[in-house]
């Protein structure tokens, strides 16, 4: 019987304690999801054309890309087409430049894997086929489109040369002859390189038009003639580099024979193949925090390369979307925000000074539709992160939490005041933090995650006549508790935060 008493005190005393335990996790809990805007600090500064696109060379010049998968009535058929001809882009479409516009300051990268071997005609008259030793042609009145456009929607250029056998001599060296062309005409037009890589991906070198065999010995040999025709021509021109996707041994080969060369680090990330490309991610994964987080493993694996070879460099991330080869089906919806979102917040927060979207229209991980213009969500997420967060970047203070994950910048041209991003990425459970201070609140949601919509504040979001866009209205939410519900995401503007980081 005093063996049982005895049991039965250790498993009482077991519970007093586990409860206990269980109370204090939750007083810290809610602790730290109590937020003080007003002492925030200040971690980075970014820059001011942080959040940025891509318009593909091969939109430019018009060609074959990546496929949009078929609508609803048409998937009866078998997609098994990665590419699609398509004609140039329009760049002088009104409701193209009207919402690029919206989102400037920006830069508009001009590049991709058909830049490589992209032959620009430095004639008035470009030859009906292209040259031997490349796959495409850029016309010279083509590139004055980019150049006008970019004057119009304020977007300096960043872009990349052809690399291709038709750019090397009989020794198989790249030379600088078509790059000369590009940078004289660019100039003599009144448009502006800000800024240029040597080439696209060179860690996938087969599949971009380099030689065969091109390792990273022939890239190192050739990044050296890039960066001294650069310096000499064009020594306004920042050189970026090397502009890799991978984070193997390749990658990191390359990095070595090039790092001392670049002014700015880029690389590329996508967090996996679309199912073109053979991947297997399903939308159900799309909003997980293991998900979110691989654009934090890919820019740890770049930031150690550059703290070891290149220290004290800038980085930028020159091409991102939700996954590579244009994206899955959610990339076009509501579902892909949560990453578009919380990637510009984690990089931001991390030290990135730019983040370059592909792209800008085409194929279905575009802002808008290729076809039409339109805005889809991720396009009204960039909207509201331009017009709401400015470039110091500030620490909310909250740790590492499954499924919520909060950002924090001052806001943009209001002095003294505080803006958060905050996202539920669970699509169970409302999350819940308390502010100090009255807020607008601003959360776009939508019925469903893959919905092509998306609402803000309750409202959908759309173009109203003449292309006008809307109000972007915020929500006056009294200071206290805020409720966060389910797969939303909000911004939150403190004008009275008085945060002497941000005046």
């Amino acid at each position: 019987m005093r063996v049982h008493c005895v049991l039965a005190r250790r498993r009482l005393a077991r519970v007093v304690v586990l409860a206990i335990a269980a109370f204090v996790s939750t007083k810290a809990t809610a602790a730290e999801l109590t937020l003080d805007v007003s002492t925030m600090p200040r971690v980075g500064l970014i820059g001011p054309r942080f959040q940025s696109y891509n318009i593909e060379m091969v939109e430019v010049t018009g060609g074959r890309f990546w496929k949009p998968y078929a609508t609803a009535a048409a998937r009866r058929r078998a997609e098994t087409e990665r590419f699609a001809a398509r004609a140039p882009i329009d760049l002088h479409d009104g409701r193209l430049r009207k919402l690029a516009a919206a989102l400037s300051p920006a830069y508009l990268r001009v590049s991709g894997t058909w830049a490589n071997s992209t032959f620009f005609a430095n004639a008035e008259t470009p030859p009906t086929a292209p040259q031997t030793g490349f796959k495409g042609t850029l016309t010279r009145q083509q590139w004055r489109d980019v150049i006008d456009f970019s004057h119009a929607v304020d977007a300096p250029i960043v872009t990349s040369f052809a690399i291709s056998t038709g750019t090397r001599d009989a020794e198989g060296r790249w030379t600088s002859e078509q790059a000369r062309q590009l940078l004289a005409f660019t100039k003599s037009t009144g448009g502006q390189i800000a800024a240029t890589e040597f080439m696209n991906e060179p860690d996938l070198p087969a599949i971009g038009g380099a030689p065969d065999r091109y390792d990273a010995a022939a890239y190192g040999r050739d990044f050296a003639t890039f960066r001294a025709f650069v310096k000499d021509t064009a020594p306004d021109v920042t050189i970026l580099g090397p502009g890799m996707i991978g984070t193997g041994t390749d990658a990191h080969a390359r990095f070595a024979v090039s790092a001392a060369g670049v002014d700015i680090v880029s690389y590329h990330h996508y967090g996996a193949l679309s199912a073109r490309c053979g991947g297997d991610r399903t939308a159900n994964q799309a909003l997980s925090d293991q998900w979110l987080a691989r654009t934090g493993k890919t820019l740890a694996f770049y930031q150690a390369l550059r703290d070891r070879l290149a220290p004290g460099k800038p980085i930028w991330l020159t091409e991102t979307a939700e996954t590579a080869c244009g994206g899955n089906r959610w990339a076009a919806t509501f579902t892909d925000t949560f990453r578009y979102l919380d990637q510009l917040g984690r990089l931001a927060k991390a030290g990135v000074q730019v983040v370059m979207h592909n792209t800008l229209a085409a194929s279905d991980y575009g802002l808008l539709d290729e076809k039409t213009h339109l805005p889809r969500p991720n396009y009204w997420a960039a909207l509201l992160w331009r017009r709401l967060l400015g470039t110091t970047v500030l620490d909310a203070g909250v740790g590492e939490h499954p499924g919520f994950h909060v950002y924090a910048h001052c806001a943009r041209d209001v002095p003294g005041g505080v803006a958060l991003l905050v996202i539920n990425n669970d699509r169970r459970m409302r999350r819940k933090l308390t502010l100090s201070a009255a807020s607008q609140r601003y959360t776009l949601a939508s019925a469903t995650p893959a919905d092509g919509n998306v609402q803000l504040n309750g409202s959908t979001l759309a173009l109203g006549a003449s292309d006008q866009l809307p109000a972007l209205s915020g929500d006056a939410t009294a200071a206290g508790v805020i409720v966060f519900a389910p797969a939303t995401i909000t911004f939150l503007t403190v004008a009275n935060a008085d945060n002497a980081n941000c005046r």
